[in-house]
């Protein structure tokens, strides 16, 4: 097999995403993972842009990263200075990274307008800085920015910048579609020329996703001859983000027949990229290609009938090679197929009746026509097999909940409920606050059985969402509500729907209680005396 380089640039391309900020120790653990992944080359960023870079730097230094070459980013030397006196260039000596990257310019428009000087002298630049810092011991990498939209206007010119620093002693030229704006076809042609003019020079490829091409243009640069492939965890980056290593790397693996990472790595994937999201506090994408939660979910009836008779009918890799998983989310496009293998995983044979699981079936759209969402609420789905199948048994019977709200003078809100249910044949009668009505009802709920079912000690609701489901009926509309809560060890997620907000509220409270006392392993310790 043939190999391919991983050049991951997170920590510095990544790090330019809107809204991304990572402290230096969520940095050092994004680059252990990376290393445990096993890139080739870990771009750590300026190491004395600002402080943060360089506490990154210093850390690093005393990590053992493997066979991760740490990079450090700069450019070319200022256009009056010579190379080993730049400042810049100086710190990349300086750092104990072995792998300097340095971008130069190669679009006239960039001379023109940012450095102001002329084809030759950026040449010499270009030489200059490499042979400085190949003959300080670096291997050196060399980013030719703007490279592609330089290309279509001056060809020759663009390869005499790759040319310099190859005769320099670069050990890779990477073009880099800097604005994303270059589409596969030209990406594949203008590739496949540079590697025929530059016979026996390592090519990279470094592209943007502006035009939603990232993926596709590494993909065709590498079968144009390119064997360094550079991107960011999740496509993060500038704009419209950079392209995703997370889908590069199956694609070359799997599809193209490529060595990208050693073996036995590739199905740390999904678990890396769900967990850098977290770590950046963002919401991981659910619809992401290879890793996402929704990646390998089936809903359609016909589909998931295709999955029972072969997967490969309806997937094109199979979801454990990247560490994902299968699903059959449930829902009114769920054929009887979806609904029977839901029901075996959480324990319900619906064959053993006749009709039983078309029964579930009409119920399960009914429910949905009438507003919910099972394939988002893992928790009411099994509660509602448990009613269908005859095997529910409540938590406690509701005779009443009581809800008052009173703003006062000042703007002071108060909220009470009370709550009669039954539990095992006894009248049980509570009332609570809240600072709103789920959380009062909650409260007293929790109170009148306390003493009874301790394993409510263990719950906590972790969030809340209400939805307008049909916003022209104004203060009449239906509302959907979802619960999503945890016991320290799993999560799930219950819903309700009504006209009634706090009746919708009840019941996907009432649900998540209910599954998370029946799913409890070890009852909350008696309190004190």
């Amino acid at each position: 097999m043939e190999r391919v380089f991983v050049y991951d640039t997170t920590l510095r391309d990544g790090m330019q995403r809107e809204g991304m900020s990572l402290s230096v120790g969520e940095q050092l653990q994004v680059a252990l993972r990376l290393a445990e992944l096993g890139v080739d080359y870990l771009e750590a960023g300026f190491p004395s842009s600002n402080p943060k870079d360089s506490e990154l730097f210093r850390l690093l230094a005393r990590e053992d990263l493997g066979d991760t070459r740490v990079a450090a980013f700069g450019m070319t030397r200022r256009r009056d200075h010579a190379a080993d006196e730049d400042p810049a260039l100086r710190v990349l000596v300086e750092c104990f990274a072995p792998v300097s990257t340095i971008v130069g310019k190669t679009w006239d428009l960039h001379l023109r307008t940012i450095l102001k000087v002329g084809r030759e002298d950026n040449l010499r630049m270009i030489g200059d800085s490499v042979a400085f810092l190949v003959g300080q011991g670096k291997e050196v990498i060399y980013d030719a920015e703007h490279f592609f939209d330089a290309y279509r206007e001056h060809p020759g010119y663009a390869l005499e910048c790759l040319r310099a620093a190859a005769d320099a002693g670069a050990a890779w030229v990477v073009p880099c579609d800097t604005n994303g704006a270059t589409l596969p076809s030209e990406v594949a042609r203008i590739m496949g020329e540079v590697v025929a003019a530059l016979p026996g020079v390592p090519v990279g490829i470094h592209t943007h996703n502006d035009s939603e091409c990232g993926v596709a243009n590494t993909l065709v640069g590498v079968e144009a001859g390119a064997r360094q492939v550079q991107g960011t965890l999740n496509g993060w980056g500038e704009r419209c983000g950079n392209a995703n290593l997370i889908s590069i790397i199956p694609a070359l693996a799997l599809k193209m027949g490529y060595e990208v990472l050693a073996p036995g790595r590739l199905d740390r994937l999904t678990g890396l990229s769900r967990w850098a999201a977290e770590t950046a506090n963002l919401q991981p994408n659910a619809w992401a290609p290879y890793v996402g939660r929704n990646a390998f979910a089936h809903k359609g009836g016909m589909h998931v009938a295709g999955m029972v008779a072969d997967p490969s009918t309806y997937e094109h890799i199979d979801p454990a090679a990247v560490g994902n998983e299968r699903r059959l989310p449930v829902s009114e496009l769920s054929g009887r197929h979806a609904v029977l293998t839901r029901a075996r995983d959480a324990g319900f044979d619906l064959e053993s009746e006749s009709g039983l699981a078309q029964r579930v079936l009409a119920r399960l759209k009914e429910l949905e026509h009438e507003g919910y969402h099972f394939e988002v609420a893992d928790a009411s789905f099994e509660i509602l097999l448990e009613r269908e199948t005859g095997a529910h048994d409540p938590l406690f019977v509701l005779e009443s909940f009581r809800v008052i709200t009173e703003k006062r003078a000042g703007g002071r809100v108060e909220t009470e409920a009370t709550v009669k249910v039954h539990h095992e044949g006894e009248r049980l009668v509570a009332t609570a606050e809240g600072n709103g009505p789920v959380n009062a009802l909650d409260k007293a709920l929790r109170l009148a059985l306390a003493d009874r079912v301790p394993e409510l000690a263990t719950i906590d609701l972790t969030n809340f969402k209400v939805r307008i489901l049909d916003e022209t009926h104004g203060t009449q509309a239906t509302t959907r509500v979802l619960i999503d809560s945890t016991d320290g060890r799993r999560t799930w997620s219950t819903m309700g729907v009504s006209q009634n907000v706090i009746a919708a509220s009840w019941d996907a409270l009432v649900d998540s209680l209910e599954y998370g006392v029946r799913h409890a392993d070890v009852r909350a310790p008696a309190a004190a005396d």
